[in-house]
């Protein structure tokens, strides 16, 4: 396993917990390296672009290929672990990546419509209650036979004894 490069200033992992062991464990770091790597190649291409544009004509050494090599071999790493892990990620999940929108935002809009949703369906749990007392007192009233059916049971709890059977002073 390498070791992870350090963090960058902006990282979260400077200030979380440790990577979990295992698989997962190495694929963060893995992840985490890829990164590295990605943005070293593109701070590469950058460096290599303005001195072509200083120094026309001039032959030098392009650290590119070596850089993208990097980069593959990463990838490369990332496909091996990828083969040893069962964790299964939703692919709406992954389109909205792909999107450029963060998970932790689909997460949340996720539970917000769950809990707008909750409260919904609660609403009409309580109407629907409050409509059968109505309607159960509206029929008991005017078929008072019914009362022994439609009349809210009322249950009566034993003490709780911590299963010792109360004696009832006997």
């Amino acid at each position: 396993m390498t070791m992870p490069p350090p963090p960058a200033p902006d990282s979260p992992r400077s200030s979380q917990s440790p990577p979990p062991s295992g698989i997962q464990g190495d694929l963060e770091l893995e992840l985490l390296d890829l990164a590295n790597a990605l943005y070293q190649l593109g701070t590469t291409v950058i460096n290599d672009s303005t001195k072509e544009r200083d120094r026309p004509g001039q032959p030098n050494a392009k650290p590119v290929g070596a850089k993208v090599n990097e980069v593959v071999h990463h990838l490369g790493r990332l496909d091996d672990l990828a083969q040893q892990t069962q964790t299964m990620i939703p692919m709406e999940v992954l389109a909205e990546i792909d999107n450029g929108r963060n998970p932790m935002q689909l997460t949340r809009d996720r539970i917000e419509r769950a809990a707008t949703e909750n409260q919904f369906m609660n609403g009409k749990i309580a109407a629907l209650d409050s409509y059968r007392t109505y309607l159960n007192e509206a029929l008991i009233q005017n078929w008072p036979d019914l009362e022994d059916v439609l009349a809210p049971k009322v249950v009566k709890e034993e003490p709780i004894t911590n299963g010792v059977i109360p004696t009832n002073g006997h």
